[in-house]
């Protein structure tokens, strides 16, 4: 059975003047920071690398030309039966103790630090639905980069990128709240801000909603709707419970509310920078035991955000048409009309066709955000093996 999927047109550049609960994170020091410098002959993306991709940015159009995808797809589908969907470095690495397992990441116990491996999973109704390939590089670099651009706005809490898949980081507190916002009226899981606003909403997480929106229509301003966890699922709250609750202190919230909303408006200035609209995305925070508030986990991703091509965004939303997306989203679809992701015991398989083709969005955001060629990794050695043998390495120096 075909799977028909929209065409992915290349975004034009815009001139525009615009430049869960008790889960253990990270945090920076000062020590940590003086111990980077023994790492850097390990890969890893390092703002250096940044800079000079951005001295001699690649053509835009070579991200995207049809030679480009095919290379890309290539590997993509060669690699499907090889992804790193399961990681075991409390085996592999002696200074490793024990494995958390999230929904995408691996988090170990290192001691002083946790390390943190992105893997190839695909999540989504709060479940897993596939493995995606290289969707774990794609993920750690791209929240690098973005991790770069934004200490003007927040301290980020990475210690350092030992590998493409890797992240290590020191230990404090997260917030059990999740800081989405949203600049559009979107989304097909139960708490999207559509799906709750076509059951007739008008208030949601303290944000009052106008009749009359239609889906994928831009709000008049961006919306910050705070969700925290209840077993297994996401729940919506307000600003005022997460208090209520003991969530956060006012002072806290007050804090990272105004982070969460400077991220999600410089990350929509660049994304339309480079032809792409940040429709709405996630943050977390954590409180290091110097007190001062991080960014945590991620940022602006295609797992943790939404995005459309911005050229193409006006004309379908007329028409009534979706909008070209960048994301998960049109893998979501597929699982809602094909069974019930909530409840459904036993998911069918995810077609490889669309496997293949979210593996590419993902790659191809990374080098339309960045401006810079996604490097697909080596085969020689196995992936385990060389997260293995970089994160041994890492630990070492930072001893």
């Amino acid at each position: 059975m075909a799977h028909h999927l929209p065409a992915l047109n290349p975004p034009k550049i815009l001139n525009t003047n615009l430049q869960s609960i008790n889960k253990p994170i990270f945090s920076f020091s000062q020590t940590a920071s003086r111990k980077i410098s023994k790492l850097k002959k390990y890969p890893s993306i390092t703002s250096s690398t940044m800079s000079s991709q951005q001295q001699n940015p690649l053509p835009h159009i070579a991200l995207t030309n049809n030679e480009h995808k095919e290379e890309v797809m290539n590997a993509i589908k060669s690699s499907i039966s090889n992804c790193l969907s399961e990681t075991h470095l409390d085996l592999t690495v002696p200074a490793l103790k024990s494995k958390i397992r999230g929904k995408v990441r691996d988090i170990y116990d290192g001691g002083d630090y946790l390390v943190m491996v992105t893997t190839d999973r695909q999540s989504a109704f709060d479940r897993i639905l596939a493995s995606i390939p290289f969707k774990g590089q794609v993920l750690n670099e791209t929240s690098l980069w973005w991790f770069n651009k934004t200490q003007h706005i927040t301290p980020n809490a990475v210690v350092s990128v030992p590998d493409r898949n890797v992240t290590i980081a020191r230990k404090c507190s997260v917030f059990p709240v999740e800081f989405v916002v949203r600049g559009y009226v979107t989304g097909s899981t139960d708490t999207s801000l559509w799906t709750v606003y076509n059951k007739g909403v008008r208030n949601y997480c303290g944000n009052s909603l106008p009749d009359g929106l239609v889906k994928n229509q831009k709000l008049q301003e961006n919306i910050l709707t705070p969700t925290t966890k209840a077993a297994d699922h996401d729940v919506p709250v307000t600003p005022d419970e997460i208090v209520q609750r003991g969530l956060m202190t006012q002072a806290d919230y007050d804090e990272v509310s105004r982070k969460a909303t400077s991220l999600f408006e410089f990350g929509q200035r660049v994304a339309l920078d480079h032809g792409l609209i940040l429709v709405d995305t996630k943050y977390e925070f954590g409180k290091g035991a110097d007190g001062k508030i991080y960014l945590i986990d991620e940022v602006h991703t295609p797992d943790s955000s939404r995005y459309w091509i911005a050229h193409s965004y006006q004309e379908r939303f007329q028409s009534g048409l979706e909008p070209e997306n960048i994301d998960k989203e049109f893998l979501r679809l597929w699982f809602k009309n094909h069974c019930n992701p909530y409840e459904d015991e036993v998911l069918p398989d995810a077609p490889e066709e669309l496997v293949s083709e979210l593996a590419w969005r993902y790659i191809f955001l990374f080098e339309t955000i960045t401006n810079s060629r996604f490097k697909i990794p080596g085969t020689k050695e196995p992936v385990h093996d060389r997260i293995s043998r970089n994160v041994s390495q890492a630990l070492s120096s930072l001893q």
